[in-house]
């Protein structure tokens, strides 16, 4: 048996329910029989694993070690997820450090085959480790099931805190928002900004990102988002905008569809009225 998250409503609601609800869900989620399952796997074989090779080669072990990452989407793509592991982190050339998504990169080193002659899944904890991350990163993406939005939020809130606390220039993490595809999504939605500005010039995009941030959140910098009231006004504007969206997407929808059926003439017209 497993859990399946309850997220009665969309938008702002929704998530003041998740919210209030969210740590009880969380832990009947994690103690279904089949995350249990996928855990005890995990921690019984991890340590065995010593090249990127042998871990592609166990899909369910695989499976394991990309949600932990919110690379489950990638499950099929062994070769491209061997090399990701086998270049490793620590040269400017390696693919990790190439790609614009840098859970990639993360994901790398976490494993450490590339950058060790002993890697990482030979640590006592490591196994630990992964699955705290796992247990988050799958009960967001059941969440995700029921309403992509709230999985959005979850991540956002999540890490923002992280990169907010991290070192490093207010551009650099402006530049990890726009490598990471949920968060550049949580941010374009609740800045108003159409999925063509990711086409624009990096330095452009991150001009418009700090003005927009300042204009709609009043303030510029992710340093501000060390503070959890600032993690939680943006996440308030996207899912507000998110749902005033898709509202505004199915009325545009709908009155496509009565237009064209009114224009089929007298038959048309009463097919739209019984609409």
């Amino acid at each position: 048996m497993s859990f399946t998250p309850v997220v009665p409503v969309g938008g702002y609601a929704g998530w003041t329910f998740l919210a209030r609800t969210r740590e009880a869900q969380k832990q009947a989620f994690v103690a279904s029989a089949s995350q249990q399952r996928d855990e005890a796997y995990f921690r019984a074989k991890i340590g065995g694993i010593s090249t990127a090779e042998e871990l592609v080669a166990d899909r369910r072990l695989l499976s394991v070690a990309l949600g932990a990452f919110g690379l489950e989407a990638d499950i099929d793509n062994r070769y491209f997820i061997r090399k990701v592991l086998e270049d490793g982190t620590l040269t400017p050339g390696a693919l990790g450090n190439k790609l614009a998504d840098k859970r990639y990169l993360e994901f790398s080193k976490a494993f450490g085959f590339g950058d060790y002659a002993t890697p990482r899944t030979k640590l006592s904890d490591f196994a630990d480790r992964m699955l705290e991350s796992y247990e988050t990163r799958s009960f967001e993406a059941a969440v995700g099931a029921q309403n992509d939005d709230m999985r959005l939020a979850m991540n956002a809130e999540r890490e923002l805190a992280r990169l907010a606390g991290r070192a490093g220039s207010d551009d650099a993490k402006w530049f990890e928002v726009m490598g990471s595809p949920p968060l550049r999504e949580v941010f374009q939605t609740a800045l108003g900004l159409p999925s063509a500005f990711a086409r624009l010039d990096l330095d452009q995009q991150l001009g418009v990102f700090r003005e927009r941030a300042e204009r709609v959140l009043g303030d510029a910098e992710i340093s501000q988002f060390a503070d959890p009231g600032k993690i939680g006004n943006l996440v308030r504007v996207f899912l507000l905008r998110a749902e005033s969206g898709a509202a505004a997407s199915v009325y545009s929808a709908r009155s496509a569809a009565l237009t064209l059926l009114q224009s089929a003439g007298p038959r048309g017209t009463l097919v739209s009225r019984l609409v």
